[in-house]
């Protein structure tokens, strides 16, 4: 019993490596130790693993108990069931990892290390994919995460994976193997650093109305909202782009046309992005538009990767029939998915490519077939509380932005907003639970990033390459 707890612990001190805290060192320890202990038989692996993960997912994850207790009277009992089981879930990737790491070669550290970051690109695609809190996130807001333009967050993942095995390889004394790793790292980094872009372009107004998910559907603290963030965009010298939160506005696109008239009048010939759900019949999008002079939409797109259970329900026609439905205070019925990779033109700034939510943390997912100048991403973190998923989520968004080399407009209804520029720096933010606009300067693009040219499929054949030459070498010195 006592070992168990002392797996679970670890497990969750390696989580303290993503925001908040950002601890990477704390995580690459945590790693090491895991992949250093001496396992016997492949059903201990497999709890090996397993009982890492749940630590590592419960600390990771805790956020998510957040939705539940926006209405705890109705939903707060399922707060501790979504915590645990999110992390069983997530954990037994990392359970079948060790066991099929122990099946293959039972003592290589190598083998462990490899089986885990095939885990975690697993993770990112099974059952829509969850690349949540990746063990390479521990890197953004580091020099390191600047090597997420040639590989995505999977070769930074691979990168942590690889100082823990070194630090496992010095325990065992086996120096020459831990040399190969670091010495890799510096490359990568030496390669990845150089001028960052500059921040001259158009001024782009970013507002943030700070409404409380308990009250955001309110109906009569709604329009206080809605008013709220078209004083906002009325103040000040006029932008070239004014950007709202999703679902900023509380009706209907069809049933809008006076309130995008007053929006357009606010921005004065700016054109403004703002969230907004839409139906066609029976069907409901939750969408981003467009709104250009007399409140007319230029551009419409509809968010293509949605949550499972959030904004609709796996198996959903069937799942009706027994009365279980979508989340959506909007729709009662959940939402219908738009095109992947849709791109929007905006009058004066060029084509973007837009992002709502959920979608900001698909890495392999944001490339468009022409070259955007910038990308948008709306969002409506008030679910989630005020601590880790917010700020996690923003740290994704930053990634985003390394691994395209392209600058992101962020627009959060409670926070973080931010302007980050194509290196993942943050220039300019409304910090959280704060009402107020702000108004930054759109920084440059870089040339287009080997990750964005060619997406995961590099890392993904090193990955596989060097499973076959490590459980290739096991053999040969078990035979």
């Amino acid at each position: 019993m006592i070992n168990i707890v002392m797996i679970v612990a670890l497990g969750a001190l390696a989580g303290l490596g993503q925001a908040p805290q950002g601890w990477w060192i704390v995580t690459v320890v945590a790693a090491a130790y895991w992949l250093l202990r001496d396992i016997k038989t492949p059903r201990a692996a497999f709890l090996h693993g397993w009982l890492f993960g749940l630590g590592y997912f419960g600390m990771t994850l805790r956020w998510i108990v957040s939705p539940f207790l926006v209405d705890p009277a109705a939903t707060g009992w399922m707060a501790p069931f979504a915590i645990l089981l999110m992390a069983v879930g997530a954990g037994l990737f990392w359970g079948i990892a060790r066991w099929v790491a122990h099946r293959l070669a039972p003592q290589s550290i190598a083998m462990a290390g490899l089986a885990l970051i095939g885990a975690e690109v697993a993770r990112s695609y099974v059952f829509t994919g969850f690349p949540w809190a990746l063990l390479g996130h521990i890197w953004i807001g580091t020099p390191l995460a600047q090597v997420a333009a040639f590989g995505g967050p999977h070769l930074l993942t691979g990168i942590t994976v690889g100082l823990a095995a070194c630090g496992a390889w010095l325990v065992k004394r086996h120096y020459v193997a831990a040399v190969g790793p670091v010495l890799a790292v510096v490359g990568w980094v030496g390669l990845a650093l150089g001028p960052a872009p500059q921040s001259e372009g158009p001024i782009v107004r970013m507002v943030q109305p700070n409404a409380k998910q308990s009250e955001k559907w309110d109906p009569e603290k709604s329009q206080i909202f809605l008013d709220r963030m078209i004083a906002f965009t009325a103040q000040g010298v006029v932008p070239d782009l004014v950007v709202w939160p999703e679902t900023a506005v509380p009706y209907l696109l069809q049933y809008a046309g006076p309130v995008l008239a007053q929006v357009s009048e606010a921005a004065r010939g700016a054109p403004t992005v703002l969230g907004i759900n839409r139906n066609e019949g029976t069907r409901y999008y939750n969408s981003l538009v467009v709104v250009g002079q007399g409140g007319s939409v230029s551009s419409v797109y509809d968010k293509a990767h949605l949550v499972p259970f959030g904004e609709y329900i796996p198996g959903g026609d069937l799942l009706r029939k027994i009365g279980i439905d979508g989340f959506s205070p909007m729709t009662g019925g959940g939402f219908t998915a738009g095109q992947e990779g849709g791109t929007i033109e905006i009058e004066g700034i060029g084509i973007a490519r837009p992002l709502i939510c959920y979608e900001g943390i698909f890495a392999e997912e944001i490339g468009a077939a022409e070259r955007p100048r910038l990308m948008v991403l709306i969002t409506n973190d008030a679910w989630f509380g005020a601590d880790a998923g917010p700020l996690q989520h923003l740290a994704q968004a930053r990634l985003r932005a390394i691994e395209q080399g392209i600058p992101m407009v962020r627009v959060a209804n409670t926070g973080v907003t931010a302007m980050i520029d194509a290196r993942g720096r943050v220039t300019a933010q409304i910090g959280m639970n704060e009402a107020g606009f702000i108004d930054a300067p759109l920084p440059d693009a870089m040339p287009a990033t080997i990750y964005s040219r060619y997406g995961d499929w590099p890392i993904l054949g090193l990955l596989l390459a060097a499973l076959f030459a490590t459980g290739a070498r096991a053999r040969r010195y078990s035979n």
